[in-house]
C-alpha cells in the first residue's frame, strides 16, 4: 500500500460492508465482511483486527443455476413445444427465448452462492497479503479497495519489488540471455523470469544457501517447470513428470533461450520448510505449504501462520535482493553470466 491504511480505514470498510443476503436479486453483489466468516457484516475494531493485523474478506454473493439443471429444464420445455407443434426442431431464436424464460423462472429459487477473497494487512511492512492469484481476482480486489479507500494497492511484481527494495529500475537493465546460443538482444526482458532461472542456477551451482538476519535459508527447485520464450517457434514448454530438472527437455529449453516462468520452490531454514508454486511474472505463490506446527486454538494458529508467512517472505525476498545486487552490477553480472552459460551447456541430462 503506497500510503498505508488511513486512520479511519475500519469505518470506511464498514460503510462498504456487504449488503444483507435478502437484498440479493438476479445480479451479484459484493462487499466487505470480517475475516471470521462470509456472513459477518459487522466490521469494527474488535473483529476487523486479529493479532495486530487487519483481516477482512471481499465477499461476493450471487445466485447460480447448475448447468445440468438449466439444460434439463430447457430440454423439457423444448420437447413440450415440439410435441404441441408436431415439428422436428425449434428455431434458434426460440431456443434462446426458452433459455431466458427458464433463467428468469429458476434464478430467484436458487440459494445464494458465496465466495470471498481474503486479505490481511501488515501495517509494519505496509503490505497487503491477499488470496488473489488470478488477474480477475486481483482486479476485483483492487477496484473494491479503490472504491473503499480512494487508493488501490500496487501489485508487488518483480519490477515493483526491485524498485522499492533496491531502487533498481527494470528499464535500466538490458535483456540477458542465459544461453551462449542466443544473443542478449533476442532474449526477453522479464525480470521475474530472469530471477527464477537465476534461482535455479544459484540452487545448483552455489548450493542455494543464503545467510540472513533471520538465519540461513536454503532453496531448491522442483517440477513442474514452465519454460517461456517470446518469438518464433514454441513459446511455452511444460515439463511435469519424471525428473524434469535433469531431463533432456529442460536442457534443450535452456539452450534454446527459454527461461523459467513457473516452478515449485522449496525454502528451508533448519528443520522448517516452506513449499510453493511460484508464478515468476506475477510474483504469485500458489498452494503455499507451511512448516508443521502444533495443534493450537484459532487465534494462536493464525498468529503462527502469519509468523510463517513473514519468515517465508523475508527469506524469499532476501534471495531476490541477492539476485538484484548481482544483476544491477555490470562487472559482477558479466562474470555470473559466464558461469550461467557454463552451467547450461554442461548440465547432465537424462532421457
Amino acid at each position: 500500500m503506497p500510503h498505508g491504511m488511513p486512520e479511519d480505514s475500519v469505518k470506511r470498510f464498514s460503510r462498504h460492508a456487504a449488503p444483507p443476503l435478502d437484498h440479493l436479486g438476479r445480479e451479484a453483489v459484493r462487499g466487505w465482511v470480517s475475516g471470521r466468516h462470509l456472513l459477518d457484516r459487522e466490521i469494527d475494531d474488535d473483529n476487523a483486527f486479529l493479532c495486530g493485523y487487519l483481516r477482512l474478506t471481499l465477499m461476493k454473493a450471487e445466485r447460480k443455476i447448475p448447468d445440468a439443471l438449466l439444460r434439463a429444464e430447457c430440454q423439457i420445455q423444448e420437447l413440450s413445444e415440439l410435441r404441441d407443434q408436431g415439428g422436428s426442431g425449434l428455431r434458434r431464436d426460440r431456443r434462446l427465448a426458452i433459455r431466458k424464460e427458464v433463467l428468469e423462472r429458476l434464478l430467484p429459487q436458487m440459494p445464494p452462492t458465496l465466495t470471498g477473497i481474503s486479505m490481511v494487512y501488515d501495517g509494519n511492512a505496509e503490505l497487503l497479503l491477499a488470496g488473489a492469484v488470478t488477474d480477475k481476482q486481483t482486479e476485483s480486489l483492487s477496484n473494491a479497495l479503490r472504491e473503499t479507500l480512494g487508493e488501490a494497492p500496487i501489485p508487488l511484481t518483480a519490477a515493483t519489488a526491485a524498485l522499492k527494495r533496491k531502487k533498481v529500475n527494470v528499464r535500466d537493465l538490458d535483456p540477458v540471455s542465459f544461453t551462449p546460443e542466443l544473443e542478449d538482444e533476442l532474449a526477453g526482458d522479464h525480470l521475474g523470469q530472469d530471477f527464477l532461472t537465476w534461482l535455479w542456477f544459484y540452487s545448483e551451482a552455489s548450493g542455494g544457501l543464503l545467510d540472513t538476519d533471520r538465519g540461513t535459508f536454503a532453496v531448491v527447485l522442483q517440477g513442474p517447470l514452465t519454460f517461456v520464450m517470446e518469438g518464433e517457434g514454441a513459446h511455452e514448454a511444460l515439463l511435469r513428470k519424471g525428473q524434469p530438472l535433469v531431463s533432456n527437455e529442460a536442457k534443450a529449453a535452456l539452450l534454446g533461450g527459454k527461461k523459467l516462468a513457473a516452478a515449485r520452490i522449496i525454502l528451508a531454514r533448519g528443520n522448517e520448510q516452506w513449499e510453493t508454486m511460484l508464478d515468476a511474472d506475477r510474483f504469485a505463490f500458489r498452494g503455499l505449504k507451511f512448516p508443521k506446527g502444533q495443534p493450537l486454538d484459532p487465534v494462536s494458529r493464525f498468529q503462527e501462520r502469519m509468523n510463517g508467512v513473514e519468515t517465508f517472505r523475508e527469506g524469499f525476498l532476501a534471495l531476490f535482493d541477492r539476485f538484484l545486487d548481482d544483476r544491477a552490477d555490470p562487472a559482477a553480472w558479466k562474470s555470473i553470466r559466464k558461469d550461467i552459460h557454463g552451467w547450461v551447456t554442461g548440465r547432465t541430462a537424462k532421457r
